[in-house]
């Protein structure tokens, strides 16, 4: 089935909500089709299950992420200046699409072994960007060369996921993008040259 139609799109968007509002065990395929005006058939055209209809949520939508991401680091020089925008980026997206937000820091970490590899695979991406941005702070001396990269990795992702996760938890009651500068400044602290 063709990915790009209007049916899979609105399946995709209905999924994102009705996962965020029932809980992933708890929401039903026949849920899922009502909120996207189609028919409980309909749904098989283009997924498997459910477990493939979480696969797909996280590969479209972190796929969009990651584009929006990268396209927006592009527009700075400096590794610091990257790091913020990713900060940024990460907090906007997440803010803007709630849903997806309680998503990503609820539901899929509570799904099975399999499911987790494939959302992994996704995630990569994501982590890639992140070794970019140390990479070139290295190179260009802002960043300091006797770091872990993995560890450094690790804290700027950690420190993204568990603000996000409190923002969640705390039912996003405080601009989340409004943390950014103040997130870098800790985060750059610790492994920038000073």
């Amino acid at each position: 089935m063709d990915k790009t139609r209007p049916k899979y799109r609105q399946i995709i968007e209905a999924a994102v909500e009705i996962i965020a509002q029932n809980g992933f065990h708890a929401s039903q395929v026949s849920k899922i089709a009502k909120k996207a005006n189609v028919a409980d058939g309909t749904i098989y055209l283009y997924f498997k299950n459910k477990e493939d209809i979480l696969i797909s949520v996280f590969r479209e939508k972190m796929g969009g992420f990651i584009t929006k991401t990268m396209e927006s680091i592009k527009e700075n020089e400096s590794a610091s200046g990257k790091l913020l925008t990713l900060i940024r980026m990460h907090y906007k997206q997440l803010a803007e699409e709630p849903y997806l937000a309680i998503v990503t820091q609820l539901e899929l970490r509570q799904s099975k072994p399999e499911l987790r590899h494939e959302i992994n695979q996704v995630f990569k991406s994501y982590l890639d960007i992140i070794d970019e941005i140390i990479d070139q702070g290295i190179e260009e001396g802002s960043i300091r060369d006797d770091i872990n990269r993995q560890l450094v990795r690790q804290m700027v992702f950690g420190t993204l996921d568990e603000t996000v996760t409190t923002w969640v938890m705390k039912s996003q009651r405080y601009p989340l993008e409004a943390q950014s500068e103040e997130v870098h400044e800790l985060l750059t602290r610790g492994f920038f040259k000073q």
